[in-house]
């Protein structure tokens, strides 16, 4: 590993200049001539009937240039899946939720366009509502969906054979049930979108995403155009965390605009439509029954998850498995059984989040808690006893190639001082831990490749094509650093062009968490072979055979005498000189079972990679006020190799944020009749910097066989590991089991009140 020039050394991101000096360019950013601002007339209803829509006074108002409704749509509906299409991008019928888009409009100024949408009139007849998934399962009045029975949207059911009869061979089983509300994803940066038609009809346009390519093709079906006709432009993005991944109405419909005006048309969000009109994280009702023997080793798993999916389906069926798959990658268990419903309610839309089910993961290791107590047995000794190892195969059969599983736990117990604080704390001071795992990737069909393109200049210097996109973790540096590590070259000789439909092949995006692992090893094969043609070139100049030369510091030079060397600049201008450039394309797909599905074929090769995290987390908790003091996190994941530390730093403390201190502390929506009280920073209450705890963090490499570099996913395990970490040391704090998350302090009181606040452990 110490011979690598870029990789594996702690560097600056690329992009951190423009950033923190305010030239990055976000959508809001962008202006265009004769851009017209377009606004979204919402449902005021969380459930009714759409009888008549009279747009003519907006038409009329001056300043208004367009009016559009879903008659003037294609009647297309949206879902990730052809079984789960059941969105239309602007409604027709009904309006499922308060917020659900019925028309929009542009105009000259915001202004006019408020104006517009105040002048369009609804006729509604309103329609019995229903906001608890439970109820919805039981609804005697309208479905929500007339072809899904019940309201369930999704039903995923996994079973491995003999879970009953391994129950009955348990020593102990506990059977207990976990709740947890929505929550946001709360981005920085609130959505926009800028679309235009071009002079040759393509439309162009500019968007949050989570990957180009996975908006370009929606929007191609929508407006029924051949897809090299749409242009999904590059632009900074401030976050995603699995909420910016598929096609949101506003898309369609601010391009739906710039084609009736035949102007640009920019749609901003406010920040209670960022909340309402994008995705959120399910609700969850977890209830698991485990069964271990004597040991504490599982013999037997059944889970049972009600999901709140809200309105429409979005991402239904993965974001139904997720939370099940993260589970049996973690553990190893004699049988499993699982049934997870995504039921329909008159709510916002619910989508994949970086942190899959704070009631799923959380209650799963409180469970595991719960076990060892009863057992005698430590928390830590309980993982160990149950934790996956490489070489072994999931419930549902897929291979692990590359497990440091217990590395990640040795190392965090170690670090943060377990032996010498679990049970040993002063009163309403505890220590928790929470473990987890990820998989890098999944089947995504002709979408689960990527594809790039790396030509030389005549200066020497490289220009990179990929679809690989940066949502703010980091992989536009990623990719620079591995072109610039295979080509000899520095970073900053490295020119990136990246996430534009128009330039770049194919790639799935900064989706399922295959950007290093598939997008980086793409990049990584086209630059070795561009720099076999350098090598095929300097071979010829330095007289010896091409295996005998290295690139490193622009220059090629012979591996067992240095000072044999040829710039690369010179190099590039040799072949020119000779009528042949240097590029070079390179690709990689996962080897992944095809055939497996979310639902018809829950089994096979999910992915080739998993990552694995620890999570340890220490907290002060007041009796009096139920307030929680995070006194320190330690974070250790299992990252394969670890392409830049620094980077994955950043990384593991946002995972701490969004998965521990915001997400198992303070962070979930309020409602009143299907309308959310908290949309915003106001209410909803996110950690700041000054909230946060000291982390410490472990990047533990396994160096797994397929990766480039031997990388994997970094981060999402901590955010999960971390959940379940905040859920346990709080209970260990107040001496009891916490079964609602998060853990807000009228809960902590409540549950200190109840039990006197007994220790535990």
């Amino acid at each position: 590993m110490s011979d690598y020039a870029i990789i594996g050394k702690r560097m600056p991101r690329v992009d951190s200049r423009a950033k923190v000096m305010g030239k990055a360019k976000f959508t809001a950013d962008l202006q265009l001539p004769d851009m017209l601002v377009g606004k979204i007339k919402r449902s005021p209803y969380a459930h009714a009937r759409i009888i008549n829509i009279d747009i003519s006074k907006a038409a009329a108002l001056p300043g208004v240039m367009s009016v559009v409704t879903g008659k003037d749509t294609a009647g297309m509906k949206w879902g990730v899946f052809a079984y789960t299409r059941d969105q239309q991008f602007i409604q027709t019928q009904k309006a499922r939720y308060i917020g659900d888009e019925v028309a929009g409009v542009a105009a000259i100024d915001e202004e006019t366009a408020q104006k517009a949408l105040d002048l369009i009139r609804v006729e509604y007849e309103e329609l019995p509502p229903v906001f608890d998934p439970m109820e919805a399962m039981g609804m005697e009045t309208e479905l929500i969906h007339k072809d899904f029975p019940n309201n369930i949207n999704i039903h995923v059911n996994i079973d491995t054979g003999k879970v009953d009869e391994n129950f009955e061979q348990s020593h102990y089983i506990r059977e207990d049930t976990f709740v947890a509300p929505e929550e946001s994803y709360f981005q920085a940066e609130p959505y926009a979108v800028v679309a235009r038609f071009d002079s040759d009809d393509c439309l162009e346009v500019w968007m949050p995403n989570g990957g180009p390519h996975m908006k370009s093709k929606p929007l191609s079906n929508a407006f029924k155009i051949p897809l090299h006709k749409v242009k999904v432009r590059k632009i900074a993005i401030g976050g995603a965390f699995g909420g910016r991944s598929e096609i949101c109405p506003v898309d369609y419909i601010c391009a739906l605009l710039a084609k009736k005006t035949q102007r640009p048309v920019k749609i901003k969000f406010t920040r209670e439509e960022n909340t309402i009109a994008t995705r959120q994280g399910h609700a969850m009702i977890t209830t698991h029954k485990t069964g271990v023997d004597k040991e504490g080793r599982v013999l037997a798993r059944e889970t049972t998850c009600y999901m709140d999916g809200g309105a429409y389906s979005s991402t239904g069926p993965i974001a139904t498995s997720v939370p099940f798959l993260s589970m049996e990658q973690a553990y190893r268990m004699g049988s499993v059984r699982y049934n997870g419903y995504r039921i329909y309610t008159n709510k916002p839309i619910r989508g994949m989040i970086r942190v899959h089910g704070r009631s799923f993961a959380a209650g799963l290791d409180t469970q595991l808690d719960m076990i060892a107590e009863y057992l005698s047995i430590d928390p830590v000794e309980m993982r160990l006893k149950n934790s996956r190892q490489q070489g072994e195969y999931t419930s549902t059969q897929s291979f692990v190639a590359s497990c440091a599983m217990d590395e990640t736990i040795h190392k965090a117990v170690e670090k943060s001082g377990w032996k010498e604080k679990f049970g040993k704390l002063p009163p309403f001071q505890g220590i928790g831990m929470g473990t987890n795992s990820v998989q890098t990737g999944f089947p995504m069909g002709i979408r689960g490749g990527s594809q790039a393109f790396i030509k030389f200049n005549e200066d020497g210097e490289a220009t990179v094509l990929t679809g690989v996109v940066d949502n703010g973790q980091g992989n536009d540096n990623m990719v620079v650093q591995i072109a610039a590590e295979e080509l000899g070259l520095l970073p900053e000789d490295i020119h990136l062009v990246s996430a534009d439909t128009e330039t770049t092949s194919s790639d799935p995006g900064s989706y399922s968490q295959v950007s290093t692992f598939v997008g980086g090893q793409a990049v990584q094969v086209a630059a070795k072979n561009c720099r076999a043609k350098l090598f095929e070139v300097a071979a010829k100049v330095l007289k010896v055979e091409p295996s005998t030369l290295a690139a490193k510091n622009r220059l090629i030079f012979v591996k067992d005498d240095p000072e044999k060397s040829i710039p690369i600049k010179k190099v590039v201008r040799i072949s020119l000189l000779n009528f042949k450039s240097v590029n070079a394309e390179g690709g990689y797909w996962p080897k992944v079972d095809m055939k497996r599905e979310w639902v018809s074929n829950p089994h096979g090769q999910m992915c080739e990679a998993f990552s694995f995290g620890t999570t340890i987390v220490e907290v002060q908790v007041n009796s009096s006020t139920g307030q929680v003091k995070v006194v320190n996190a330690t974070a250790a994941q299992d990252v394969g190799f670890a392409l830049n530390p620094l980077v994955l730093e950043g990384q593991f403390e946002g995972s701490i944020a969004m998965g521990g201190q915001g997400g198992m502390l303070t962070e979930y929506h309020e409602w009143k009749d299907g309308r959310c009280l908290n949309p915003t920073m106001l209410d909803y209450k996110l950690p700041l910097a000054c909230d946060m705890p000291k982390i410490d963090s472990i990047m533990v490499e396994s160096v797994d066989p397929k990766g480039p570099y031997g990388a994997k996913e970094a981060a999402m395990s901590i955010a999960m590991s971390a959940a379940q970490a905040y859920a346990a040391a709080v209970s260990n704090a107040v001496g009891v089991y916490m079964d609602s998350f998060p853990l807000t302090p009228d809960k902590i009181l409540a549950a200190i009140k109840s039990k006197g606040g007994k220790k535990l452990g």
